[in-house]
């Protein structure tokens, strides 16, 4: 059916009739069918636009930062039952209650972590428990109320509409009379207008129906000439005024405003009776194509709102993955966690400059993002107070190590004492840290306990001191003679000069123990560091070597592979003897002087079977190579 002015059917004394519907109506009035059947309002739009309203009741939720509690929430709910039944609205209801859950899910939490010195009063957090309960029972009762009176309300107001319409109909139906029933026509059309809302799925029909009376008394209706066009003229009038109103609408800038501000007017301009022939459709054409327009900018508001949601979702599930991705087992400081806890941070002040996603996925994306950062901070706590204890035990460690230090720090047991400190000081390397506002306490404690031992043993053996120097001088001076050793001359040559200079070495007496370790390992290096040397120049000859005699065999596969399976079996021997050695290493310990040579001689033996186990797999590469 073609949407037409309401009043459109009207024909006065002129005895004119009303001109048929269009068989074929254009585009336009087909595209408004739908606004008609709406009663000028959009269904879908009108529910989108409730859900810019609950979604910026969430928003508002998400974003709150300031911490609630159980009085601000039960003051919170009797404000809202102290409001005017037809003011509060389900998001009230639905807003407190979210907030009472948020802060008992977060009053559980810290009281499951926290460790309370007494037991937490339950039988308080009960009672306002129910007491909250009752007061949010009570404002749905008096919410219901209100709503089953307005519903009553709606109901007889559908009752009473009707009556005036069968009554306008009975008023058409009596032709003969009709000019002396005016005046109670206009009456029942004011009392129609002045009558309250409908039960929405009636508002269309009811509203038809009143139309069609309308028409149907117009199109009967024979009144003079004059009250006919005042009725027009005054008609035309108000419909010029809602014209008005509805073209400047369309520069209004809050779209929503605009576009409810429009369906007021559509309610208006129902109401209003016709307006000469001759007008119906040039006003009625000038009014749609202003809520055209309106309805244009209203539908582009609401697909660029979607585009940000699109990317709003994107922007949020992005930060969601950034923090799925941190690797708890790879923050082991608290330098560590410091800095994870600042990009944790940044992606939070990040979420916030997003704004809403779709309604679909928006809380289930904030849920998702509320339990990964949840999460990050619970294993931080974790760390913390693990780590915490962790240092406080070692603290402990140490102290006791400090006082055992200083109760032998006047003994002149001299070799017992000094074995003893020596082990103490062992002990303390295998020692983790400790916080840093003690471990320079602890340790200057300990170091002063120790030193000052071994200060009052140096005093006593001056003489043995100056024996120990000396040997330190000699040492040094056979390091400066192993650098001396002429690797590109005779091998042989320099093997013998190396082992010389280890006898030298080994006749050699004690040094200062301060430098003991230092000197050691000098001439240990630079002494491994020949062997690897004079090792390598070994290997690269004999490589050579072998490299020359496979030539010779190249061509003759069963000489190659017999070579192949000897070179196996000898490299399988190698590896079962290192095994062995390795094995042995383990038994061996290195707290006494002969226990350490022989520590040291098994682990050179071990460090040359590595090396003819290389050696027999570069030759084993070879072969296999010429095969």
């Amino acid at each position: 059916m073609e949407m037409r002015d309401p009043a459109s059917a009207a024909n006065f004394a002129d005895g004119q009739t009303p001109q048929p519907e269009l068989a074929n109506p254009s585009s336009d009035d087909i595209q408004n069918k739908e606004f008609e059947t709406a009663g000028g309002v959009d269904p879908e739009k009108a529910a989108e636009d409730e859900m810019t309203e609950a979604q910026e009741v969430e928003q508002s939720e998400e974003n709150t930062l300031e911490p609630l509690t159980r009085e601000l929430i039960i003051s919170a709910a009797k404000a809202v039952y102290e409001k005017d039944a037809a003011d509060i609205t389900t998001d009230d209801i639905r807003h407190l209650r979210q907030q009472w859950n948020a802060f008992r899910k977060s009053e559980q939490a810290e009281a499951a972590t926290a460790e309370a010195e007494e037991a937490p009063a339950t039988d308080a957090a009960d009672s306002e428990d129910d007491e909250f309960k009752a007061i949010l029972a009570d404002i749905r009762e008096k919410k219901a109320r209100h709503t089953a009176e307005v519903e009553a309300e709606r109901a007889a107001n559908l009752q009473k509409k009707e009556a005036i319409i069968n009554e306008i109909i009975a008023l058409a139906d009596d032709t003969d009379n009709v000019n002396r029933t005016f005046p109670r026509y206009r009456e029942l059309q004011d009392e129609f207008n002045a009558l309250g809302e409908v039960p929405a799925n009636e508002e269309t029909a009811i509203w038809k129906r009143f139309q069609e009376a309308r028409e149907k008394y117009s199109d009967n209706l024979k009144i003079n000439k004059e009250l006919r066009d005042y009725d027009f003229k005054k008609n035309l009038e108000t419909k010029q005024l809602l014209l008005n109103e509805a073209s400047e609408l369309v520069a209004e800038e809050d779209v929503i405003t605009a576009y409810r501000r429009l369906q007021e007017l559509h309610n208006k301009w129902r109401r209003i009776g016709p307006v000469a022939k001759e007008m119906r459709e040039e006003i009625w054409n000038k009014f749609k194509e202003a809520s055209a327009e309106i309805n244009k900018r209203y539908q582009a508001h609401f697909e660029a709102r979607k585009a940000r949601e699109a990317e709003n979702e994107a922007g949020k599930t992005a930060i969601c993955e950034q923090l799925e991705s941190i690797d708890f087992a790879t923050l082991k400081s608290f330098a560590a966690w410091d800095a994870a806890t600042k990009v944790v941070m940044e992606l939070q002040e990040k979420w916030r400059s997003y704004g809403f996603a779709s309604r679909k996925m928006n809380k289930a994306l904030f849920a998702r993002f509320r339990e990964l950062c949840d999460k990050f901070f619970s294993a931080k706590a974790e760390y913390f107070q693990t780590t915490r204890e962790e240092l406080a035990n070692n603290l402990a460690r140490k102290t006791a190590l400090a006082e055992r230090a200083e109760a032998l720090r006047d003994s002149t047991d001299w070799k017992k004492t000094t074995d003893e400190l020596v082990a103490l000081q062992k002990e303390w390397k295998t020692i983790g840290t400790v916080a840093k506002k003690y471990s320079d306490a602890v340790w200057k404690r300990f170091q002063q306990a120790c030193d000052a031992f071994f200060e009052a043993k140096k005093k006593a053996g001056n003489g043995a001191r100056r024996e120990e120097q000396d040997n330190l001088r000699a040492k040094r001076e056979i390091i400066a003679e192993l650098d001396k050793i002429n690797l590109e001359g005779v091998r042989d040559e320099a093997i013998a000069r190396l082992r010389e200079l280890q006898d030298q070495w080994k006749a050699i007496g004690h040094v200062p123990f301060r430098e003991k370790d230092k000197v050691y390992e000098a001439f240990r290096n630079k002494v491994v560091e020949l062997r690897e040397s004079l090792d390598m120049r070994r290997n690269r000859d004999r490589m050579e070597r072998f490299s020359n005699d496979l030539s010779g065999l190249e061509g003759d596969q069963q000489k190659l592979y017999r070579e192949r399976e000897r070179l196996t079996r000898a490299l399988e021997s190698r590896r079962q003897e290192l095994r062995t050695y390795e094995n042995n290493l383990g038994f061996l310990s290195s707290k006494s002087k002969s226990g350490d040579s022989m520590l040291r001689e098994f682990e050179r033996k071990a460090e040359r079977l590595r090396a003819d186990i290389a050696d027999l797999q570069e030759k084993i590469k070879l072969i296999n190579g010429k095969l």
